[in-house]
C-alpha cells in the first residue's frame, strides 16, 4: 500500500477516535420532563421544553418574569412540577393566573428563587454548618428553611409546608434549577 494512503488512513482514524473520545468525555445533559436541559441555555430556554413544568412556565409568563429569568442571574430556582401545582386547592392556580392577581403570583414565584447559584452540595454544607438547618432569603424577601430528610434536601416555607428536591443540580447558563415536588407559599 502506498505510504501516503496509509498515512491518510491513520490520520483519519486518529481524528475519528479523538472526536469519539471527546464526545464520550462530555456528560449527557440532565433530562427533566422528558427534555434535555442544556447548561449553555438559560432557565427559561430549558424550562419551556419540560413537559413537567408547563404550569410553571405559564405562571412565569403571566407574572411577566420571562425576561428576568432569562437574564444573567445567577439564580437558584426551585421549580415545582405540574403535579406539585395540582396539589394546591382546585381554584388556586386559575385564580393566581388572572391579571388582577399578578402581584400575588409574582410573590409566590419569586419565593422559589434565591439570588446566586447554590448547588445541592452547597445547600447540604450550609445545613451541616447550621447544625441540621439552613435559612436563605428568597428574591421575594422572605426566608426558606432547608433541612435533610434522610438523603434528600427538604425545604420548609413560611406556612410550614414542605417540599423535597427530586432532581438537583440542573445547571443553566444563568444559574441552577432544583426540581421540587410541592409549591412553596410565602
Amino acid at each position: 500500500m502506498n505510504k501516503t494512503i496509509l498515512a491518510s488512513i491513520m490520520l483519519a482514524t486518529a481524528s475519528v477516535a479523538g472526536v469519539a473520545t471527546a464526545a464520550m468525555a462530555m456528560p449527557a445533559p440532565v433530562t427533566v420532563g422528558g427534555a434535555p436541559m442544556y447548561a449553555n441555555k438559560n432557565i427559561i430556554q430549558n424550562a419551556v421544553n419540560s413537559k413537567d413544568h408547563t404550569t410553571l412556565v405559564a405562571a412565569v409568563k403571566a407574572a411577566g418574569l420571562v425576561e428576568t429569568l432569562s437574564g444573567p442571574g445567577p439564580f437558584t430556582v426551585f421549580a415545582p412540577t405540574n403535579a406539585a401545582f395540582a396539589k394546591l386547592p382546585a381554584a388556586t392556580v386559575p385564580t393566581l393566573l388572572k391579571p388582577e392577581n399578578k402581584g400575588q403570583l409574582t410573590s409566590v414565584l419569586t419565593y422559589h428563587v434565591l439570588p446566586g447559584k447554590l448547588s445541592a452540595t452547597a445547600l447540604r454544607a450550609k445545613i451541616k454548618a447550621g447544625n441540621g438547618r439552613a435559612m436563605f432569603k428568597t428574591v421575594q424577601g422572605e426566608e426558606l428553611t432547608f433541612t435533610m430528610a434522610g438523603r434528600r434536601l427538604q425545604i420548609t416555607d413560611s406556612k410550614g409546608g414542605t417540599s423535597t428536591i427530586t432532581i438537583a443540580d440542573v445547571n443553566q447558563s444563568n444559574g441552577v434549577i432544583h426540581v421540587v415536588d410541592a409549591v412553596l407559599l410565602p
